[in-house]
């Protein structure tokens, strides 16, 4: 019969961000903790609140399976004597499972035979097993920031007030810190009762509602969608999309409710992201947009309490909204006073890195990287790819960027505006952070993704020539999201660059600071590149074709995509599996390669020639289309060799004696392993 488990762990308020990682980790530390301990089960749910994390595990079974468990032991070779006694290996063996050494059985695997013990274990009560794993999957939530508190030794990410936990109705009974587990749980904190009894999830839920709470993210989140939606219509416009501010305010409260607000039109003079810039990030506030997307004197707050007096709420955000708006308009006068270029210079005394110099060293190094990628790709941009790069860090220096570090070069497109530059370099200023994000917007320009890159770039080599290397647990200097950015806007915009020759150029640039050899650098830079793109290209074609095609070279990431590109398609080729099985079994017979011309006079077998001949006929149409990156056609001419390379293995025998036949042989194998080896490594393909 299959029952419920309930966990309710109760808390002081938990930070917002750490909430959906926590449900996340949740249901994978019960998942693993159920399935080591062999009890089925149907589904598993969480849920969580700023101040409750649930779990709710439905079907399980009420007891374990019974199961046969199987410990190897050493070989038989090993465990028995030339006289068939078991030996002191398998008497140890036997005794450390605990069964006699008569009950051994012998078990044939793939490396041989092996002594076992089989035992049945009798499946234990569900009831029984879950005080223990309980208690170990709240200790293990791996929170970003965990705490103890008063003499306990136990952590979480706050304080406990409260554990409700049931098994089909029933307490499961344990302890975690000074908490014991029970059957009650509590309401909202300001409008729900102290206490009330859960009996099963059905039952809490109700239970909840009524006590002004709402478990379900998800729900919370369409209620509080619906509610600012109704209130920036009520407002005459509509409200701005913010997925990420809806996802944060839904873990910042149990029972939404919203209130609407108005600000001085007159604040509408600095630029719009400054103002959502500064109710979003600092108060929560959602912002009211009209029909044209222009930024209505609106905002629309969720609370996390239903409003007795509406008025005096909206009058105190208000207040403080206003203080907000005023400190923004005061820095944005001030920061118009002084034009951008002059503020080139104060970028002296801003320290990038302390190994790597200022950001004015960084902006002078990667100007010349983004003038060099000008040169290459957009040669009529060079002049404004250079004034972009040579403007684009001044807003550091302002009091805007100061106050509000996210509109950092938002800022340096609005002043570069006001004072003058063309349109083109100032968005290109804009640009050049972008994307900010894994998977975020690109830059839309040439000048914009040159000196992106270049910025990043630099970023990247000079961090790892001072051996400020990502680790697993860290990257504080954002580099794979640099490289990241770097591949996307590459593949983007089509971008035919040598990238180990800019990675060259970026070193050489940053020499002076380098306390790593060069070329050593150059090399992992490299392999990071790789890693990276392999990762990415991973996630939309096979990896097989990924690592089949980056084995042969990367240097060009736009060709390394349309060989991956090609090969994931001629995966289809009917005669796809045979071909590869013969490019592999040519390039594993000819390892280096044999740099001979072939000579038919030397040819004994009607194979030897008629492969030959089929080889001479592709062969210089095959190398055109490569060179025209048609990969897909080179392929699928290649795949009409597929009948005489399997004859020739079939009928010759490569290694000859004749050592001269043998190096005919070997030759002619090298021409058809290299006609394939600059697309892809077979050996790799699956």
């Amino acid at each position: 019969m299959s029952k419920e488990l309930f966990l309710e762990i109760g808390t002081e308020e938990i930070p917002a961000g750490f909430l959906p990682k926590a449900m996340a980790d949740m249901k994978n530390l019960i998942t693993k903790e159920l399935e080591q301990a062999r009890i089925p089960y149907t589904e598993i749910r969480t849920m969580a609140t700023p101040r409750r994390l649930v779990l709710v595990v439905s079907g399980m079974s009420a007891e374990q399976p019974d199961a046969e468990i199987t410990a190897m032991g050493p070989a038989r070779s090993i465990a028995f004597g030339p006289d068939g006694a078991p030996s002191k290996a398998a008497q140890g063996f036997a005794r450390g499972q605990g069964v006699d050494v008569t009950s051994l059985q012998i078990i044939t695997t793939e490396k041989g035979e092996y002594i076992a013990a089989v035992k049945k274990e009798t499946g234990r009560p569900t009831a029984e097993l879950l005080p223990a794993i309980l208690p170990r999957l709240m200790g293990n939530i791996p929170f970003k920031k965990s705490m103890h508190w008063g003499d306990y030794d136990v952590r979480f990410a706050r304080p406990i007030h409260w554990i409700v936990a049931l098994f089909d109705g029933v307490v499961v009974p344990f302890s975690f810190g000074p908490i014991q587990s029970g059957a009650s749980s509590r309401g909202h904190r300001f409008m729900g009762d102290a206490t009330f009894l859960v009996r099963d999830f059905a039952q809490y839920q109700e239970e909840c509602r009524r006590q002004f709470v709402i478990p379900d993210p998800g729900e919370r989140r369409e209620i509080i969608r619906s509610l600012v939606e109704e209130a920036a219509v009520a407002a005459g416009g509509r409200l701005l999309n913010d997925d990420g501010l809806l996802d944060e305010v839904t873990y910042l409260v149990e029972y939404p409710s919203v209130v609407r607000g108005t600000f001085d039109p007159g604040f509408l003079e600095v630029p719009k992201e400054v103002l959502i810039t500064s109710m979003r990030s600092h108060q929560r506030y959602f912002s009211i947009v009209d029909s044209d997307g222009k930024l209505m004197p609106g905002f629309i707050t969720v609370n996390n309490t239903l409003t007795e007096n509406p008025d005096v709420v909206v009058k105190g955000n208000e207040r403080v909204l206003r203080a907000r708006l005023s400190d923004a308009r005061f820095f944005f006068d001030e920061d118009k006073k002084v034009p951008l270029a002059q503020r080139v210079e104060s970028l002296k005394s801003v320290v990038y890195q302390q190994k790597l110099g200022t950001s004015h060293e960084k902006m002078e190094r990667f100007r010349a990287i983004a003038e060099g990628l000008a040169e290459l790709l957009a040669p009529g941009k060079k002049e404004q790819v250079s004034r972009a790069a040579w403007l684009c860090k001044a807003d550091l220096v302002t009091g805007m960027v100061g106050e509000f570090p996210e509109v950092q070069g938002i800022m340096g497109r609005e002043y570069a505006l006001l004072q003058g530059e063309t349109p083109e370099v100032a968005q290109a200023i804009a640009e050049h952070y972008l994307p900010n994000q894994a998977g975020g917007a690109l830059p839309a320009s040439h000048i914009g993704s040159l000196v992106s890159m270049a910025d990043k770039l630099d970023s990247i080599c000079g961090c790892f020539g001072v051996g400020l290397v990502p680790t697993g647990a860290a990257d504080p200097y954002a580099l794979r999201r640099a490289a990241l950015g770097i591949i996307a806007i590459i593949l983007n915009q089509g971008y035919r660059l040598p990238l180990a020759e800019l990675i060259n150029k970026s070193l050489t640039l940053l020499e002076p600071k380098l306390t790593r050899p060069k070329e050593e650098v150059a090399t992992e830079v490299r392999e990071f590149f790789r890693g990276r793109f392999v990762n990415l290209q991973s996630g939309e074609f096979p990896g097989d074709a990924v690592e089949a095609a980056v084995a042969v070279g990367y240097d060009d990431l736009v060709d390394t995509k349309a060989r991956i590109a090609a090969l994931t398609q001629f995966k289809n080729h009917p005669d796809f599996q045979a071909l590869a099985v013969g490019f592999k079994r040519a390039a594993n017979i000819v390892k280096e390669g044999v740099d001979s011309p072939v000579d038919p006079t030397l040819f004994t077998d009607p194979a030897e020639g008629e492969l030959c001949v089929a080889f001479a006929a592709v062969k210089s149409s095959v190398e055109g289309k490569v060179a025209d990156h048609a990969y897909l056609d080179a392929l699928t001419q290649i795949a009409t060799l597929r009948g005489p390379i399997d004859t020739f293995f079939e009928k010759v025998m490569v290694m000859d004696e004749n050592l001269q036949v043998r190096a005919n042989r070997l030759a002619l194998l090298t021409g058809i392993a290299r006609l394939v080896g600059g697309i892809a490594d077979f050996s790799r393909l699956g």
